[in-house]
């Protein structure tokens, strides 16, 4: 029996599998089996150096201050929305498909070269193989926000079944990192602590797990209250934590009352690509997930350069900005005044250390 038949004989299991306090452990076992051989079946698509079998990947060099990968189903407007946002020109027909490799794009917002791509349509069973999944899946590995555009008329089916599809290749989607310290010891046993109550998990079954992988000596010290999934995902160690904005798009095909329950749920944006409806507003929610600030410099006795902001991550310090100008400021920094809403008066006078807010202004003072 073959890793994919082995995979939908657990999943068949524990689909009907009743789920009740007599069947957490079993059903923890099959997960953790499930989790490894889906491990097993990924890194066995790739060959020497790790590149993967049956074809090239998507090569794409990573350029600008962030990357977007665009993902979704055929023909729900990836490449329409490429073209509205980005000077690019991606292939648009009425027929899926359209889009048969990896297309990048440049947003110019706020000062900002975000990257845009395009990825070609995947498909339900995409991680299993079918159509180029996993090659556009790995494209999304990359990126430091998913874009998931859907089809407004179709509901939640499209995102569930993305969703999936993604999780299946260790991608978890606008959920937090589990607060689960674990390492791999030589000897010892499994030390396993607990700083609350678990009620999705106890020591036997999180023993039996790491049994599962061959390790027996480890420790273990859980500050959430993990479920086994969470658990596992850290015994793997190979899980990639993302932000998702999910587009629905098309929404001139749907009612009033459809629109205003999708906009409402959590982490989504409504938009038409077609008629061009709602798309400024989708620019300011992505620069909002993508943690980025503006940082501004100016010179003694000048004016700021408000033209070409400096792009920063989020809690990014006037180390970084000396960094970012040249490494060679930092070593003879002496201190840095800020205007700003970092600074507590105006201007403020700092060190190293401080953080800044986006479109702080930042005139660095070096030894003479």
């Amino acid at each position: 029996m073959g890793i994919v038949d082995r995979i939908k004989e657990i999943e068949a299991e524990i689909a009907r599998t009743q789920r009740n306090k007599a069947t957490e452990h079993h059903l923890g076992m099959l997960k953790a089996k499930l989790a490894r051989y889906r491990t097993q079946l990924i890194e066995g698509t790739k060959g020497p150096g790790g590149a993967a079998k049956g074809g090239d990947g998507f090569e794409v060099l990573k350029a600008g201050d962030a990357r977007v990968s665009l993902i979704g189903f055929p023909s729900v407007g990836k490449s329409t929305l490429l073209t509205k946002l980005t000077t690019t020109t991606s292939a648009v027909a009425a027929y899926e498909f359209t889009t048969l490799t990896c297309i990048p794009g440049v947003i110019e917002y706020k000062g900002a070269n975000i990257q845009l791509l395009d990825t070609p349509g995947i498909i339900e069973g995409a991680a299993g193989g079918k159509g180029r999944g996993r090659q556009v899946i790995a494209v999304a590995r990359t990126a430091d926000v998913v874009l998931m555009m859907l089809d407004a008329s179709k509901g939640n089916v499209q995102k569930q079944i993305l969703t999936r599809e993604l999780e299946t290749m260790g991608i978890r989607l606008n959920k937090p990192r589990p607060n689960i310290y674990f390492k791999v010891k030589a000897s010892g046993g499994v030390s396993f602590t607990t700083t609350l109550p678990l009620t999705h998990l106890d020591e036997d079954l999180a023993k039996d797990i790491l049994h599962e992988y061959k390790i027996f000596h480890a420790e273990v010290l859980i500050r959430c209250d993990a479920t086994v999934d969470e658990f596992i995902d850290v015994v793997e160690g190979k899980r990639v934590y993302m932000k998702a904005l999910y587009v629905y798009n098309k929404i001139d095909t749907v009612g009033i009352e459809e629109l205003e329950a999708i906009a409402a749920q959590e982490n989504s944006v409504v938009i038409s690509c077609e008629m061009g409806l709602n798309l400024d507003y989708l620019l300011e929610v992505l620069w909002q997930y993508l943690d980025l600030l503006r940082v501004y410099t100016k010179k003694r006795g000048d004016p700021p350069d408000f033209a070409g902001p400096l792009i920063m991550r989020q809690g990014a310090r006037i180390q970084d900005v000396c960094n970012h100008i040249h490494r060679g400021i930092a070593s003879n920094f002496k201190y840095a005044l800020v205007w700003g809403l970092s600074a507590k008066h105006t201007p403020q006078s700092v060190g190293l250390k401080h953080r800044l807010e986006d479109e702080d202004v930042v005139q660095v003072v070096t030894r003479s």
